[in-house]
């Protein structure tokens, strides 16, 4: 578990920095801007290392992941279905469109999506503590985001229409890809099942 949490950490800590001005551009005048960047991407990809090794570990130990509750079935069934509007949102991100537009922010919208539908289907204490800290952090960081103003690193526009049609089609691509194949391959357990 502290592999874990240790994980957690590391990785929100470092994604709550854009969220201080002063303590970002502290960083990006003491490292430079690639320096930050570099800094930032290291420290992440390290946290979310230690956040998949860790809950990994805890799914082989399952004496050390004590079960809190035993969801119904039903709910594994929504957060099949919560995932798709997950993965559309995850691609509105990186490409201008309406819905980015209208989501303002998706990435933060798929990261409370995703979280939610997992805290739902998993009953676990890893689970809680995995997707209930996600949730927590893309609310906090929601709210932190409309204080400052920011509009996100595509913002303002929405792109041509096509691109509301590509977003929806790699986001359906996504989530087939994930339900099919790399939930079970990564993850070890299939949402099918």
């Amino acid at each position: 578990m502290l592999v874990m949490v240790l994980g957690l950490i590391l990785f929100l800590a470092i994604h709550l920095v854009p969220a201080n001005v002063e303590l970002k551009n502290g960083l990006i005048a003491r490292f430079g801007s690639t320096g930050y960047r570099v800094l930032f991407s290291v420290v992440s990809l390290l946290g979310l290392a230690l956040i998949i090794l860790g809950f990994h570990k805890l799914q082989l130990h399952p004496g050390k992941n004590p079960i809190l509750w035993d969801p119904p079935t039903w709910t594994r069934h929504l957060a099949l279905a919560l995932m798709l509007p997950a993965m559309i949102a995850l691609v509105a991100t990186y490409i201008p469109s309406h819905i980015h537009a209208m989501l303002k922010h998706p990435m933060l919208v798929a990261i409370k999506i995703w979280a939610l539908s997992h805290l739902l289907a998993n009953g676990d204490l890893a689970s809680l503590i995995l997707f209930g800290s996600f949730l927590a952090f893309a609310v906090y960081d929601r709210i932190s985001v409309k204080r400052r103003g920011d509009l996100g690193p595509i913002g303002r526009g929405s792109g041509p229409w096509l691109n509301d049609l590509i977003v929806v089609a790699l986001g359906v691509a996504l989530y087939v890809g994930i339900v099919l194949y790399l939930h079970e391959l990564l993850i070890g357990v299939s949402p099918l099942a």
